[in-house]
């Protein structure tokens, strides 16, 4: 049977080209998103071993949707790659504890959420769970988003731990400054990118196939002895850690 793979957040930048890498191997592959016009121009883009389930991944009901989609399959690659830095009013107590609230549900409930529902269902031996965090995880400077990226390390640690004697493998992707994704939402300037840029070492910033790249890794025949990682995917931006 054909091996199948869910990614969150498989409708644009990193996840759609997960996707399309992971469709290029041989998987199924189900993208979960909220927009259904925005999955449905992926799933076109993909190809017909492609299918999309519309669903808030920090939404527990939502999540059984994918659940459903899965049915009895197994799941040999899970990549939980949702998440976005959510903005917010910082003038008084409520309002940061919103705004920190809505950054850890977008980042850190998703994946919890989703890896939890799918757990029964992922390949014993030889499932593998992905998280996707961020360079800010490693030197700072997202505040809320920082935090909740750096709780994924942990998560991931946790799962691979508990996982391994199972066969099961749980890695983190933490990309730098890559472009061609909705992360910055409009509000990336021409100095803002140039400002990131000079950060690397190699003069550039990185594209969502590059990231898809160290997926395929992972997910490979030589991704099987490494677990419990941080795979950093930055240009050099933050180095050795």
């Amino acid at each position: 049977m054909t091996r199948l793979a869910v990614v969150t957040g498989g409708g644009t930048g990193i996840g759609k080209a997960t996707a399309g890498m992971l469709a290029g191997e041989g998987f199924d592959v189900i993208i979960v998103g909220r927009r259904p016009e925005v999955l449905a121009d992926a799933v076109k883009w993909i190809g017909p071993q492609a299918t999309a389930v519309t669903a808030d991944a920090s939404d527990p009901a939502q999540v059984l949707k994918v659940v459903e989609a899965v049915a009895d399959r197994a799941v040999d690659v899970l990549v939980n790659n949702a998440g976005a830095y959510i903005d917010g009013d910082e003038s008084t107590l409520d309002a940061v504890a919103a705004q920190w609230r809505a950054n850890f549900d977008s980042n850190v409930l998703t994946a919890v959420l989703m890896t939890t529902a799918l757990l029964p269902r992922l390949r014993r031996p030889g499932g593998k769970i992905i998280l996707t965090s961020s360079i800010a995880a490693q030197r700072g400077g997202g505040g809320p988003y920082s935090a909740a990226k750096s709780a994924l390390h942990g998560y991931a640690m946790s799962l691979a731990t508990s996982l391994g004697a199972e066969g099961i493998t749980a890695n983190v992707i933490s990309p730098g400054y890559v472009i061609d994704s909705e992360f910055f939402g409009g509000r990336m300037t021409p100095e803002g990118h140039a400002a990131r840029v000079a950060t690397t070492l190699v003069n550039r910033p990185g594209e969502p196939q590059e990231i898809a790249e160290s997926v395929r890794w992972l997910v490979g025949p030589g991704g099987g002895f490494v677990t419990g990682q941080i795979i950093n995917v930055n240009g050099g931006s933050v180095l050795g850690h």
